[in-house]
């Protein structure tokens, strides 16, 4: 047997990874990075069923179909021993509310105003993956909200921050204005202090949502959120919610925006995530006259250009109708003869709140007779809105 004085190479512990991770994370832009167990959110788990069996999630039947790997990271990947949570703010720079001032201009949502933060996030997240499997020596995956993870309860389970009433994850450090990302890994991390509850008896986010989407502090009905109307929502938006959308066109920050915990994430923000002059609340009138080609163009790269161009123009047209301002008819009335249903329907409707009574008579004797989608029919049946 050959003897050596020099000792053996170690492999470096967990918490010194942990702390490298860290130092590695903040120079990526990461706001926080915590561990979580895998087990950790049976509850969020059984609230999630409660909220499927309500058929709170609209449409969004993918929920539904995934509901058993959503409760259980296991079930994603049986290997996985902890789970790395890790949170980038996209504070915005200026309260968001004010853009609802200007009726002319369509407001996007402020996470959707930058490149698609998937893209942003999951090189950086493929890098601490690898640091992490150098290191520990174990196998790695990584998540940007494109699997059924629950990011949020696992963030709430690692300590960034906890769900607040509006069920977003609240931040005492960040507010509500966090991107997640996840890790699994089959290394054993020791998992961190779990966050409660900090909301006390505030009830902003409740009390400022146009469509009241919110049945009861923690719980959210999708179907009447404007950011699941506007984002998710394939079908034709009921009549109800069109004119408490307002000029919202993608998304709704209302909730997130007036949660005082925001002023901590002013204070401590860097922007990261830069704003793109595109995204910046667009005019409608340049909305409206977008075709598939230059939506494509305009948009790529970006959050929205999964809606697609019909949606968006959907939307722009709900807006328009809301502004009440007659110089967006031209628009309006070149989309009423559109090949998408869902957009000639709501040019209709846009119609009826920005034309003379004379005027859409005259535009439904000539349009309508040729219509044969139902609900199109239905917006030139009603009367002036």
């Amino acid at each position: 047997m050959i003897r050596t004085s020099e000792p053996l190479a170690q492999s470096p512990s967990l918490e010194s990874v942990k702390a490298t991770l860290r130092t590695r994370a903040r120079a990526l832009g990461f706001e926080t990075m915590r561990f979580a167990r895998p087990d950790a959110i049976h509850e969020a788990g059984d609230r999630l069923l409660t909220f499927l069996a309500e058929g709170r999630h609209g449409t969004m039947d993918w929920m539904e179909t995934t509901a058993d790997r959503r409760r259980d990271p296991r079930q994603l990947w049986p290997d996985a021993r902890a789970v790395v949570m890790l949170a980038m703010s996209y504070a915005p720079e200026t309260d968001p509310m004010r853009a609802l001032e200007d009726p002319l201009r369509g407001v996007v949502s402020t996470y959707a105003k930058r490149s698609d933060y998937h893209d942003v996030m999951k090189g950086k997240l493929k890098e601490l993956a690898g640091l992490i499997e150098r290191q520990t020596g174990a196998p790695v995956k990584v998540f940007v909200d494109t699997a059924p993870l629950m990011e949020k309860p696992l963030a709430q389970a690692a300590g960034i921050g906890w769900q607040g009433k509006h069920t977003n994850l609240v931040s005492r450090e960040s507010g509500s204005w966090l991107f997640l990302g996840a890790i699994l890994t089959a290394a054993a991390f020791e998992a961190d202090t779990a966050e409660h509850d900090h909301c006390g008896s505030c009830s902003r986010c409740l009390d400022v949502c146009p469509t009241k989407a919110f049945p009861a502090p923690y719980q959210l009905d999708a179907r009447r959120c404007i950011a699941y109307l506007t984002i998710e929502h394939k079908g034709h938006i009921p009549e109800e919610f069109r004119a408490p959308i307002g000029n919202r066109i993608f998304g709704c920050d209302d909730c997130l925006a007036v949660c005082p915990w925001n002023k901590f994430a002013a204070e401590a923000h860097e922007a990261r995530l830069h704003v793109r002059n595109e995204l910046d609340n667009p005019p409608l009138a340049e909305l409206l006259t977008l075709d598939d080609e230059t939506f494509r163009t305009r948009f790529r790269g970006t959050p929205v250009k999964r809606t697609g161009r019909d949606r968006l123009v959907r939307n722009g047209l709900i807006a328009a109708g809301n502004a009440r301002d007659a110089a967006l008819l031209p628009h309006v009335t070149a989309l009423l003869d559109d090949p998408s249903a869902i957009v000639r329907a709501m040019a209709v409707w846009a119609l009826h709140r920005l034309a003379a009574p004379a005027a859409v008579a005259a535009l439904r004797a000539a349009h309508a007779p040729s219509e044969t989608d139902a609900h199109v029919l239905g917006e030139w049946a009603r009367g002036t809105a």
